[in-house]
């Protein structure tokens, strides 16, 4: 069977769960009393993120593809579960999680991987009719109302995300340009109303055009992460030397561990990281392209879905750190600290690995 599984995607998540701890090793080392405490944690995700593979990877894609309208009722039943006073847990003014006693779930990082399960089964039940405005606006309306939701938590950067997602997945079922553009237009000026409107958002923005104007309010973070990079060189301090963690650069074994990696192994490891990112993602498509092929839009559509996750999140989180976008709250994918993020990512490539093992010989 084994013939039958990519092997070189299973060897490039592995490879990147690996990295992961030992970046969130380094990059917690001064967190706590106890230097281990956030690597334990660390661990048990990770522990957790592989089950969940191995969950969904048991599964046939004809499971998920015969329950996807109720993936996206749980994800919409999730992000409107977390709102509720009482259930939901606040952090930082952001009401995101539910405490589930060992794990607090992130509803918002759940709806990922519903939502991609939703529009790969939707658009292989509905075919080439998607070029038609009835059926093209139909999921839009389900997706809206979960990204509405995960705006109300609020968390602007997963709204971001899910509406590319829903946007990069109806361009390639075949969505007619005229009407892709008009749709992305309105959720452009929408975000962009809603950056402008709160004034917090606004402050972010004008710390990304001079974030050394901010350097100790709303530009900190960016601050920080470019003293990292300026500090990286070519091959940067060696790993677990970066200063920049050491109580300068908030968040630095999570949103910002793209920084650390970059100050400790230099401007050579950063490229090697995106490198390896990169190459997933083209893992992702191949199973997506030969699935389409072999007539299977339900699998392609998932392993797209899943290539276009890892892109967008990856891009914007980047993007982030080196100071090519505005500070957003996303983590990198597999790496960065964080139980949801590792579980949801590794079920997403557990779906191509699944498409892939369902191809026809």
């Amino acid at each position: 069977m084994t013939d039958r599984h990519d092997m070189t995607l299973l060897l490039t998540w592995f490879c990147l769960l690996a990295t992961g701890v030992v970046m969130v090793a380094s990059a917690s080392s001064a967190l706590s009393a106890s230097s281990f405490q956030h690597l334990l944690k660390h661990g048990a995700h990770v522990l957790a993120a592989v089950a969940a593979f191995a969950a969904v990877l048991s599964v046939p894609l004809r499971f998920w593809e015969a329950s996807h309208r109720w993936c996206i009722f749980a994800a919409l039943a999730l992000c409107a579960l977390v709102l509720v006073p009482g259930v939901g847990h606040q952090v930082k003014g952001a009401q995101r999680w539910i405490d589930i006693g060992v794990f607090a779930m992130q509803p918002s990082e759940v709806a990922k991987f519903l939502v991609t399960v939703y529009l790969a089964g939707y658009l292989a039940r509905v075919g080439p009719s998607i070029r038609d405005a009835g059926p093209l606006l139909r999921p839009l309306l389900w997706v809206g109302a979960v990204v509405v939701l995960v705006l109300i938590e609020p968390d602007f950067g997963t709204a971001v995300v899910l509406a590319l997602l829903a946007g990069g997945l109806l361009f390639l079922a075949g969505a007619r340009l005229r009407h892709f553009a008009v749709l992305a237009g309105a959720a452009a000026v929408g975000f962009a109303a809603l950056a402008v409107i709160e004034p917090y958002r606004m402050a972010r923005l004008a710390s990304f055009l001079d974030p050394w104007a901010e350097a100790f309010g709303s530009g900190y973070q960016l601050t920080q992460a470019e003293i990292a990079f300026g500090r990286a060189e070519w091959f940067g301090l060696g790993l677990g030397d970066g200063i920049q963690k050491l109580f300068y650069l908030p968040d630095a074994h999570n949103d910002f561990i793209f920084a650390v990696v970059a100050e400790e192994l230099g401007i050579v490891g950063a490229a090697g990281l995106v490198a390896a990112f990169v190459f997933l993602v083209l893992r992702l498509l191949s199973i997506a392209a030969r699935a389409a092929r072999e007539n299977r839009p339900f699998a392609a559509y998932l392993a797209y879905g899943a290539a276009l996750l890892f892109a967008i999140q990856v891009t914007i989180n980047v993007g982030v750190n080196t100071g090519a976008l505005p500070t957003k709250g996303l983590t990198l994918p597999l790496i960065s600290y964080g139980g949801n993020s590792l579980i949801v990512f590794s079920a997403l490539i557990a779906l191509a690995v699944r498409a892939r093992f369902e191809a026809r010989r």
